[in-house]
C-alpha cells in the first residue's frame, strides 16, 4: 500500500480544489485498486438518466391514455427471450444500446395504464403517485428509523392515522407492507401472538391445535400464510358462502363449536370485503357477533374492497368494519396508488405489533438517540429494509383530496352499473349475478350455442369459449380481460373497473370486441 504524505488540511467546511483532482504523486492503491476519485462518470450517468426519463415520458406516460395503442405486443416466451437480448456479459454495454433495451422493455411489456386493460385488480395511471415513485426511487430511502427516513416516516404516520379514521376506529396502529398477502400473514401471526404470547420465544411446541376460519371465497394467501407460519393448511376451516359469495355467519358459528368439540383452539376469523373473483362483501356485523361470543380475533381482508370506505355512497358495503381487530387495505388497487401500496391496520394501541415483531437490533434501534425514538417504527415490521410506499398514496391524496378519491370510487362503480345494463341488453351475453362492487362477471355465448339446451354438453362447450377469446384479444392487443372457472361454474369473464381514464365508449368497445372475436366459435 502506498500513501501520500500528510498535507495541510483546509478548515472544516472548506474544500481544497486540488484534492478533487487525482494526481500521480498522491494516488492511493489498496490491493491494486486506485482509491482516488469516483469510478463512475457522473456526467455520462446524468445524461443517461435524462434520456431514459425522456423515453419513459414519450413512450409510457404520453401514450398511457391512447386507445389507438396496443394493450400488449404479445410474443411467446422463447421468441421474447431472443428479442430482449437477456444475456449478462463480462463487459458493460454503451448507453445507446441500453436505451434501445429500455425501448424494447417498454414495447413488449403489458400496458397496465391502458384504458382497455381490465385483467387485474389494479389498472390505470395516477400521475401524482407516479411522481412520488420517481422521487422515492431517486432518493432510495429505507423506512425503519427517523434518522435515515424522517420525511417518509412522518408521511406514513399521517396516512395510517387517516386510514384508521375511515375504518371508524378512535385510535390504532399499522404499517405498510409489500402486498395484501403479507398483511394477511401479519394478521394471522398477530392473532396467534395475542392468543399465546409465549409462542414468540418458545415456538410451536406444546401449543394446542390452533384453528382459524375464513370464507370459502377468501384470497389464497390465507392458505399460504397458514403454511408459512406452521399452522398448517388443514387447520384452515373454509366457511361456506351463500349464492352471492358471502360468508354465512350461522355456518361460521357451527364450525367454531365443532372445532371446540374436537378439542382444537379457535383463535382467528378472517372475513373478506371484496372477494377477488365475485367482489363479494362478507356480513361483518354478524361475523363480529360470532367473534365476540367466542373471543376470536376478527381480521378483515379489505385489500380490494377497503377503498369503498372513501365513498359516502358505497361505504355501507363494509358496515361493521369498525368492529374488526385488524384490516388489510391496498390503496394500489381501486385508488391507483401504484404497486405496491398496502396497509395493515390494527385497532390495538398497546404496541402489540411491536411486541410481536420486535427484535431490538442494537445497531438500528438504539434507545439513547438524540431524538424521540418512538418514531423509529421499523421494529414492528418483519422487514428490515422497507420501501416508503405510503408516500405514493399521500401524494395522490394531497393532489385529489378526499373528495377526489371518493369520485374515483363512485365513477368506477357507476361504470360497472353501465356495463351491467349493456350486458343485459345484448344477445349472447349473460351475467353470473348482479355485482355489488366493480367486478362484473359474465359469459359470452357464441351464436353456435345460443339455441342449445343448457345441459352438460352446453356447459362443456361454453367452458372453451372464454380462453379462446382471451387468446385472440391478447394476440391482437386490443384489450386484456381476465377469465376463470369458479366453484362449479365454467369459464367466465371477470371485468374489473378501476381507472378514471376508462370511458363509457370503452365499455361498448369491450362488448363489441368480445362479440367480434367470438362470434365464429
Amino acid at each position: 500500500m502506498s500513501c501520500h504524505p500528510d498535507r495541510e488540511r483546509p478548515l472544516d467546511g472548506d474544500i481544497n480544489p486540488q484534492e478533487m483532482v487525482p494526481s500521480r504523486k498522491n494516488t492511493v492503491f489498496v490491493d491494486g485498486v486506485i482509491l482516488n476519485g469516483p469510478t463512475t462518470d457522473a456526467k455520462a450517468g446524468e445524461k443517461f438518466v435524462e434520456e431514459a426519463c425522456r423515453l419513459i415520458m414519450e413512450e409510457v406516460v404520453l401514450k398511457a391514455t391512447d386507445i389507438n395503442e396496443k394493450v400488449c405486443e404479445w410474443r411467446p416466451p422463447e421468441q421474447l427471450k431472443q428479442l430482449l437480448d437477456l444475456e449478462l456479459r463480462d463487459t458493460g454495454e454503451p448507453h445507446h444500446r441500453l436505451l434501445e433495451l429500455c425501448q424494447d422493455v417498454i414495447r413488449y411489456s403489458v400496458k397496465t395504464n391502458h384504458p382497455r386493460f381490465f385483467n387485474q385488480l389494479y389498472a390505470g395511471l395516477d400521475y401524482y403517485s407516479l411522481v412520488a415513485r420517481f422521487m422515492t426511487e431517486a432518493l432510495n430511502p429505507s423506512v425503519y428509523t427517523y434518522e435515515v427516513s424522517p420525511v417518509f416516516l412522518l408521511v406514513e404516520e399521517a396516512v395510517l392515522k387517516k386510514m384508521i379514521e375511515f375504518i371508524g376506529w378512535k385510535e390504532g396502529d399499522g404499517i405498510f407492507n409489500p402486498g395484501g398477502s403479507v398483511s394477511n400473514m401479519y394478521a394471522m401471526n398477530l392473532a396467534r401472538y395475542k392468543y399465546c404470547p409465549d409462542i414468540k420465544e418458545k415456538g410451536l411446541s406444546g401449543l394446542p391445535r390452533l384453528i382459524l376460519f375464513t370464507s370459502a371465497e377468501c384470497h389464497y394467501s390465507m392458505k399460504k400464510a397458514a403454511s408459512f407460519l406452521g399452522i398448517g393448511t388443514e387447520n384452515v376451516c373454509f366457511v361456506e358462502t351463500d349464492g352471492r359469495g358471502k360468508m354465512i355467519p350461522e355456518e361460521l358459528e357451527r364450525q367454531v363449536w365443532q372445532a371446540k368439540k374436537e378439542g382444537a383452539a379457535p383463535f382467528l376469523v378472517c372475513a373478506t370485503s371484496g372477494t377477488t373473483v365475485l367482489g363479494a362483501f362478507d356480513p361483518l356485523d354478524e361475523i363480529a357477533d360470532v367473534c365476540e361470543r367466542h373471543g376470536l380475533w376478527l381480521h378483515v381482508d379489505a385489500s380490494w374492497g377497503g377503498s369503498a370506505l372513501m365513498s359516502r355512497k358505497h361505504r355501507k358495503l363494509l358496515h361493521g368494519i369498525h368492529r374488526a381487530d385488524s384490516v388489510a387495505w391496498n390503496p394500489h388497487k381501486m385508488l391507483m396508488a401504484g404497486i405496491q401500496c398496502c396497509a395493515f391496520l390494527v385497532k390495538d394501541k398497546s404496541d402489540l405489533l411491536k411486541k410481536c415483531y420486535s427484535a431490538k437490533a442494537s445497531y438500528l434501534f438504539q434507545q439513547d438517540k438524540f431524538y424521540d425514538v418512538s418514531y423509529d417504527t421499523g421494529d414492528k415490521s418483519i422487514q428490515c429494509s422497507r420501501r416508503p410506499d405510503a408516500f405514493k398514496f399521500w401524494m395522490t391524496w394531497k393532489a385529489l383530496g378526499t373528495l377526489g378519491l371518493e369520485e374515483k370510487v363512485n365513477r368506477a362503480l357507476a361504470l360497472s352499473r353501465y356495463l351491467v345494463e349493456e350486458i343485459k341488453k345484448r344477445e349472447g351475453f349473460k351475467l353470473l349475478m348482479e355485482p355489488e362492487y366493480a367486478n362484473v362477471c359474465f359469459w359470452y355465448i357464441p351464436p353456435s350455442l345460443r339455441e342449445m339446451e343448457e345441459g352438460p354438453e352446453f356447459w362443456a362447450k361454453l367452458h372453451l369459449v372464454a380462453p379462446a377469446i382471451k387468446e385472440r384479444m391478447v394476440k391482437k392487443g386490443s384489450l386484456m380481460l381476465g377469465y376463470q372457472p369458479h366453484r362449479g361454474k365454467v369459464n367466465f369473464f371477470r371485468q374489473v373497473l378501476i381507472s378514471p381514464q376508462v370511458r363509457r365508449e370503452d365499455m361498448d368497445f369491450l362488448l363489441d370486441e368480445i362479440d367480434l372475436l367470438g362470434r365464429d366459435m
